[in-house]
């Protein structure tokens, strides 16, 4: 049985994740495929709450995958296998943010020419279309949220992870996690979640050829790495 038939198959019959971590690690490299896919969009919402940039998030997302392959065999079953995925992949969003705030620190320390920005703030028929679409007011509004209350609420409300694994990721207690989650709710307008309702699911999609591409590049660095 071929690769691809064996990730169909896998997905068809719903393999758990640690019966698929055990085949990687007993040698079928392939089978990795079958994680990231799985976990592609909830990395992506998790990166993107965290860095408010698709770009970072994308990579945020092939450097947490190729960290988790190297350090398969250190998975002990403590947590589940998606919670200690997704804490990889917040440890490395939360890497990115110390870097970007230690370069504007240099870049703060050295002199520069004033320059005169002219910004203009009204929007464009595309623009405002698009801010029209409910999916796209309930990203705006969660990503204006501060960064601790925007992270939670986009593992719970968004991504609907539990709120032992969302503790699990981001190292709070579960009651922290709740009082987060209540604040977050309470900063958002009850009737823009309202208005958003099965939109939810919707906001902040990852897949179709973003999500081969993550997957590809994913295998090309584990394959330089061996």
């Amino acid at each position: 049985m071929d690769a691809t038939a064996v990730v169909e198959r896998a997905n068809a019959e719903g393999w758990p994740d640690e019966d698929v971590v055990a085949r990687v690690l007993a040698g079928e490299t392939e089978l990795y495929e079958i994680i990231m896919r799985r976990y592609n969009q909830r990395l992506y919402r998790v990166a993107r709450a965290i860095l408010r940039n698709d770009g970072e998030a994308e990579d945020v997302m092939q450097d947490a995958y190729v960290r988790a392959y190297e350090h398969l065999d250190q998975f002990a079953g403590r947590s589940r296998f998606s919670a200690w995925l997704t804490k990889i992949a917040v440890h490395e969003s939360l890497a990115r943010i110390q870097k970007r705030n230690r370069l504007q620190e240099l870049e703060a320390m050295i002199p520069q020419e004033e320059e005169i920005v002219l910004t203009s703030h009204s929007a464009s028929p595309e623009q405002e279309a698009s801010s029209a679409e409910m999916g796209h007011l309930l990203e705006d509004a969660i990503l204006d949220l501060p960064e601790n209350y925007r992270t939670v609420i986009m593992m719970r409300d968004i991504e609907e992870m539990s709120t032992s694994d969302t503790a699990t990721a981001l190292n709070l207690s579960e009651e922290n996690v709740k009082i987060r989650l209540h604040r977050a709710r309470a900063l958002l307008r009850k009737e823009l979640f309202a208005r958003a309702g099965a939109g939810r699911a919707k906001a902040f999609p990852f897949m179709g050829a973003r999500c081969d591409r993550v997957v590809q590049r994913v295998f090309e660095v584990i394959a330089n790495k061996t």
